[in-house]
């Protein structure tokens, strides 16, 4: 068995930060930290988007075409009979999930509203009720994320205590011990092109682009007598 580079450092450095996004996005909506709920929000969005791109534009293992597969990849998995780098048809569907959640979590989260003092950086494009329909979702889809964070975690411990397989270290080192060709592609200029959409992403959500809101109307003063 030789050691190959399974994940490379962009994917890496977008999993642990997407870790810590997401515990500061929980820790604060608890605090009652509203703007650093915000702010981790919004870091979510920015780490969504670019994983989107690198999915496309980055390396071998980290494309979606390289390991989001169809029924019959699955039940060869579940067969025994697959053999690949990377996320297994399994762990792609279980990637696509948290993915799809975290996305529609920090979408809905631009629009929301607490009834109160916080209003989502794009809160003045839509109307109230949709804005209430999204403050909403938001807190169903919380129950949703932390469903799929559990299921991650321990199909990781599965994978270690029953297949022998140590999914945790990869993600840190980046290599494994295996048979196959390492990852491959990617390079400086897609991890640019994907920073610079993500970053373009995240500046649209937070409100930059909306017009300043109007000026507060002049009072006018009380009468002399």
């Amino acid at each position: 068995m030789k050691r190959i580079r399974v994940w490379d450092l962009p994917v890496r450095l977008f999993h642990w930060l997407l870790v810590l996004a997401v515990l500061a996005a929980f820790a604060s909506e608890k605090a009652g930290n509203m703007d650093a709920h915000a702010f981790a929000g919004l870091a979510v969005l920015g780490l969504v988007v670019f994983r989107v791109v690198w999915g496309v534009i980055g390396s071998r293992t980290a494309r979606f075409a390289s390991f989001v597969r169809g029924p019959a990849a699955i039940r060869e998995y579940l067969a025994g009979r697959w053999q690949g780098e990377g996320h297994n048809p399994l762990g792609a569907l279980s990637v696509l999930a948290i993915l799809a959640a975290l996305l529609l979590q920090a979408l809905s989260g631009l629009i929301a509203n607490d009834d109160s003092s916080f209003f989502g950086p794009l809160y003045d494009l839509v109307s109230r009720d949709t804005s209430d329909l999204a403050s909403r979702l938001h807190r169903l889809q919380e129950l949703v994320i932390i469903g799929l964070v559990v299921l991650h975690v321990a199909a990781i411990d599965f994978y270690a205590r029953v297949k022998k397989q140590d999914l945790l270290r990869p993600m840190v080192t980046g290599w494994r011990e295996g048979e196959g060709e390492g990852t491959q592609g990617g390079g400086a200029l897609a991890f640019v092109i994907a920073v610079a959409i993500a970053a373009a992403a995240v500046y649209a959500a937070s409100g930059a682009l909306l017009p300043p809101p109007p000026p507060p109307e002049a009072i006018p003063p009380p009468p002399a007598w």
